[in-house]
């Protein structure tokens, strides 16, 4: 059976893109007579809220979505994660790296200055993890941790590619016609990524690979820029053995200067938007998608 999912972060409020991605995917369901999952992705603790949380069940109940119970919460799988992590670690394909994201900036810096060259960015534009961490001994690593020394664990991501042992791609489908195309996966583009934070044992990347397994996720939509993270996904999903599902990256909903709609942008909340007096079917118009009942045929 078809299995989709929705899967916002409780730290702001939902605004249209959030709106567009949740009825691409609930149509999609209704469509294929497919399940309609909602995940709850709250492993930053620090930053989500029960209070916006609350006001997820309450903006995508006003919008028609249905989805199935209990919703699946991230902060309370912190186990599962970890079981990952140590596995990618026993394989020898993880390493902990001791230098905060300030710290490789100002590294970067340097680095430039010295050579006259710039340094490797990722696709979102942050550079590169120094290979130091990577190339330091056992003995050492172990020193540092014992220290006390605050530590996030990184993908050697040489090391990862070569274990996969094979060419890596995902199924790319089309909507509405679900004609797929196979696109070959860049993860090396990353450079070392996170896996697990220094105050989580897991990061985006790792939490949703063993989450879309766990829940029997068959087709995954969101927002096309998570579209060269899917590289990332296909090799931890290929290292942990996990089942390969299906990817749709759908448009971005953009504001009057062609930005995505973000929260910490301040993007106007579903919530303000009903109060003006929206109704369902005009977020539906203003995001371009087809009147209700689910259109997407």
């Amino acid at each position: 059976m078809t299995v989709l999912r929705f899967a916002p972060s409780p730290n702001g409020e939902l605004h249209l893109g959030h709106a567009y991605s949740a009825l691409v995917n609930a149509d999609l369901a209704h469509r294929l007579d497919g399940r309609m999952l909602l995940r709850i992705e709250d492993i930053d603790i620090e930053r989500c809220r029960p209070a916006f949380e609350t006001q997820i069940y309450a903006d995508l109940s006003w919008l028609g979505v249905k989805w199935e119970t209990p919703v699946r919460r991230q902060s309370e799988q912190f186990d599962e994660y970890r079981a990952a992590l140590d596995r990618l670690v026993e394989a020898d394909v993880a390493y902990p790296a001791f230098m905060s994201r300030s710290e490789v900036r100002t590294w970067t810096a340097e680095e430039e200055a010295r050579t006259g060259l710039p340094w490797p960015r990722d696709p979102d534009g942050a550079p590169r993890y120094p290979p130091h961490d990577r190339e330091q001994s056992k003995s050492n690593r172990i020193l540092q941790i014992s220290s006390g020394v605050p530590y996030a664990w990184r993908l050697d991501m040489r090391a990862a590619i070569k274990a996969a042992g094979r060419r890596l791609t995902w199924r790319e489908f089309d909507l509405p016609s679900l004609s797929a195309t196979e696109i070959a996966a860049t993860p090396q583009v990353w450079g070392d990524v996170v896996i697990a934070r220094s105050d989580t044992p897991t990061s985006y990347h790792l939490s949703v690979v063993v989450d879309d397994a766990l829940q029997g996720v068959t087709h995954i939509v969101r927002g096309r820029d998570l579209y060269q993270a899917t590289s990332v996904h296909r090799l931890l999903q290929t290292l942990l053995g996990l089942p390969e599902p299906a990817y749709h990256h759908h448009r971005l909903i953009l504001d009057g200067e062609g930005r995505k709609l973000a929260k910490s942008e301040g993007s106007t909340g579903l919530r303000t938007l009903r109060e003006a007096g929206a109704s369902p079917d005009q977020i539906r118009e203003m995001t371009g998608l087809p009147a209700a009942p689910f259109a997407l045929r």
